[in-house]
């Protein structure tokens, strides 16, 4: 499969917000959104795609997923990795992953929920390693969660 990686625009807001509401339908079940879909539309349009650093993998013609990093000086935060359903375990959130790895300044650290064995073991074999887990009460979902890094 052809993936090519590019940064994402404004024209695509509405893609990236579909593929992190099916994404998170059908794999985090489990947590439940905080915000209502058009809440969600418009914080990838007005806060997401304007303020961190997003990056598209596009497959077959069409976005297949994205990951966002919030650059600090001292740090970087990877806030958002998603894909679409239909290109989950292709090698794409590897592709991004590595690539944004390449931009990032480090530490990079990211939290995902508990209950994401997925997500986690994905993590931990690209070398990030669990240095805090919480009961939830800091984030919107109220999941537990862990704080993943690396340096």
């Amino acid at each position: 499969m052809n993936v090519v990686l590019r940064p994402a625009t404004a024209a695509d807001a509405d893609t990236v917000t579909d593929i992190m509401l099916a994404s998170r339908k059908k794999f985090l079940a489990y947590a439940p959104m905080a915000h209502s879909e058009r809440e969600v539309r418009g914080w990838v349009r007005y806060l997401l795609l304007p303020r961190e650093s997003v990056t598209l993998a596009v497959a077959d013609d069409r976005i297949a997923g994205f990951l966002s990093l919030d650059k600090g000086d001292r740090l970087t935060w990877l806030t958002q990795l998603y894909l679409a359903p239909d290109y989950v375990g292709c090698g794409i959130g590897s592709q991004l992953l590595t690539h944004a790895l390449t931009l990032a300044s480090k530490p990079v650290r990211l939290h995902c929920f508990q209950q994401n064995q997925d997500a986690r073991r994905f993590y931990e074999r690209h070398g990030f390693v669990a240095v805090r887990f919480s009961d939830g009460s800091g984030n919107e979902e109220r999941c537990p969660d862990v704080l993943y890094e690396l340096t």
